[in-house]
């Protein structure tokens, strides 16, 4: 049995369930897609962290004894390939984002594949109602896990230490040659995953105060661990409820969050590019306003603030996140899918159920979502968790020696800032019309 490991979302040899399902002569793979490289900008900053992260696991299955082959083709091609070179199976992990399902069915018609739950704590077809009808709501579907969310440790996978390289000659690939640059990263990347958990175990116990301060360092910073498998689910889990017991449920719960949004897009595929409770939106084709919003131009400076800093690093905070999306669906009523895409293009830890789920709960359209009533004042939140203006200030220095009190009040700024493209009052009226009417038609 000559066996290939897919390395895909779990670039890590800690916890890898491939490593533990694998048995005599494996051949471990990355492969640079051409399919989904083909459509980034040559200066995505996802293609350095995982050109980075590739080298760093070949260089830890070298020292296990195997190594890592890395290709740049479709998988098509590169199983096509394989196949004839006498190989009988490819393990890997699961994913289930739509080009992954039809990705994985076409490499199965080509060779028999084996896939294992590694990206995620749940497997999404197995949680289900008494009636074996999905959860919708996150409060039922989480405490259906209770079980699961109050153990102390989940079992990690363990490595096969039989496991016998099969040589190939293969030349990895340059960035370069990829057809991308390479590009600075954010500094907290610059350390090891293990270095990023580490540190993320010493602010659990003011995780949940901390959080939603968005000029703190108080997060995780582990999304990008979760959405590449640097780090498993399993291992970050087990590390916080080891670490801080007491303190760690409001990460916990997050951690599920994730989960849940797997578990919707799993349940309801439409989700991808429809709004998943069915209501008809007259949404704002004013690509003007929508380009002032990409740009950070909107006149809000909160908006702007955030909106600046993600083009800038790949990152924005889960608190932002919410602010600037509820600004483009509510204030600006722009269509909540173009603003997934545009985060979709930028985020570093970007996930494809996490972000239509996110941007779904934003727009009141999604499961579990917010209430169309409910629409942030965008100068309420800067003033409630950035009162003296840090982060707003440290991303847009025009607003330095500004007041931070005038930064929070609409249209104090007057000749200081920009005017904002819209009114926060009056959009807010309109918001609450036009979803209620949509509500109604429903019904």
């Amino acid at each position: 049995m000559r066996q290939i490991l897919w390395f895909r979302r779990d670039l890590r040899i800690i916890d890898n369930k491939i490593l533990e399902k694998a048995s005599n002569e494996v051949l471990p793979i990355f492969i640079f897609d051409k399919n989904i490289l083909e459509k980034l900008d040559f200066d995505d900053k996802r293609v350095t962290f995982i050109y980075d992260a590739v080298l760093a696991l070949k260089k830890s299955l070298q020292e296990l004894g195997l190594d890592l082959y890395i290709f740049f083709d479709t998988p098509k091609n590169v199983f096509t390939k394989l196949k004839n070179e006498g190989f009988d199976e490819v393990l890997c992990s699961c994913d289930f984002d739509s080009y992954s399902i039809k990705r994985d069915k076409q490499i199965n018609e080509i060779l028999p594949l084996k896939r294992y739950l590694d990206s995620f704590l749940i497997n999404p077809n197995k949680n289900l109602k008494k009636d074996g009808t999905p959860y919708k709501v996150f409060t039922p579907f989480y405490k259906s896990l209770s079980w699961l969310t109050s153990s102390d440790k989940i079992g990690e996978a363990m490595i096969n230490p039989n496991l016998k390289l099969s040589k190939y000659e293969n030349k990895t690939p340059t960035l370069d040659e990829l057809g991308f640059e390479r590009v600075t990263l954010p500094e907290f990347l610059k350390k090891s995953p293990q270095n990023r958990l580490d540190d993320f175990k010493e602010k659990v116990k003011e995780y949940e105060k901390n959080r939603d301060i968005f000029y703190k360092d108080g997060t995780s910073n582990l999304g990008v661990d979760l959405r590449f498998g640097t780090l498993s689910p399993r291992m970050i889990f087990n590390e916080i409820k080891k670490s801080d017991k007491e303190n760690s449920e409001a990460f916990i719960r997050q951690l599920f969050w994730r989960e849940f949004y797997n578990y919707i897009l799993f349940h309801f595929p439409n989700s991808e590019n429809e709004n998943w409770n069915g209501i008809e939106i007259s949404w704002s084709e004013d690509e003007e306003d929508f380009q002032k919003w990409c740009e950070g131009k909107t006149g809000v400076p909160i908006i702007d603030a955030a909106m600046r800093h993600f083009n800038k690093t790949g990152m924005m905070h889960n608190r932002l996140r919410m602010i600037v999306s509820s600004f483009l669906c509510k204030n600006l009523l722009i269509d909540w899918k173009k603003g997934e895409q545009y985060f979709a293009k930028k985020l570093l830890d970007y996930e494809a159920s996490s972000n239509i789920g996110s941007w779904q709960w934003a727009a009141s359209t999604g499961a579990d979502s917010v209430p169309y009533f409910r629409i942030f004042n965008p100068y309420l939140q800067s003033a409630k968790f950035d009162k003296e203006a840090i982060f707003i200030k440290s991303v847009m220095p025009e607003l330095k020696d500004v007041d931070a009190k005038l930064i929070h009040i609409e249209g104090a700024l007057k000749d200081k800032y920009v005017n904002s493209i819209v009114d926060i009052k009056y959009s807010r009226d309109r918001a609450m019309r036009i979803f209620k009417e949509a509500k109604n038609a429903k019904v």
